[in-house]
């Protein structure tokens, strides 16, 4: 009878091993997922009027002042307003999907659930990110050492450079160093 305890007590504490393993293995939600789509309905939103915020129409509308100067499909042009290539792109993604918009953002849900839920049909709308800035005081050099990897290819990537060769981030933290001068 005791061996049959032990053997109960081992197989639960085994469980509970692999529940808290598999806990600890969940993703982390990245700060920056959906940040262009969000800052873009926040936008849209500004633009409505507090008691049109609900209606479908002039939130469809409100897209199209913010995102559009003129066409659509392959004649859309741009708003010359729009300064960031990154909040171009996501203009370009709304403008086919304007009413998918307009129904969850009339019932005031949060402007990440819309993305969120938008981006089940389109994956593109949350991978679209401003690129990422480096705080640098001035006279004093940028510690790349402080980011991690994936950071360090994004900014290489923002600067149009590749590190071919590079697996190591010390490689990648010396690339990042030389190309400093370069436009982000």
């Amino acid at each position: 009878m005791s061996i049959n305890r032990s053997i109960l007590i081992l197989s639960v504490l085994i469980i509970l091993l692999i529940v808290s393993i598999e806990c600890a293995k969940a993703p982390t939600k990245d700060p920056r997922d959906c940040e262009v789509c969000i800052a873009n309905l926040e936008a849209v939103d500004k633009l409505l009027p507090a008691d049109k915020k609900s209606d479908k129409a002039a939130i469809e509308k409100a897209i199209g002042k913010r995102c559009t100067l003129s066409g659509f499909g392959s004649e859309w042009k741009p708003n010359p307003e729009l300064t960031s290539p990154k909040d171009v792109k996501m203009c370009y993604l709304f403008e086919p999907i304007k009413k998918s918009i307009s129904t969850p953002f009339a019932t005031g849900m949060p402007k990440a659930k819309v993305c969120q839920r938008l981006q089940k049909d389109n994956p593109e709308i949350c991978e679209v990110k401003y690129p990422l800035k480096v705080e640098k005081k001035e006279g004093e050099a940028t510690d790349y050492n402080k980011l991690k990897v994936k950071q360090l290819k994004e900014i290489l990537s923002n600067r149009g450079v590749t590190c071919t060769g590079c697996t190591e981030k010390p490689e990648f933290v010396k690339k990042c160093q030389e190309t400093e001068h370069l436009e982000m």
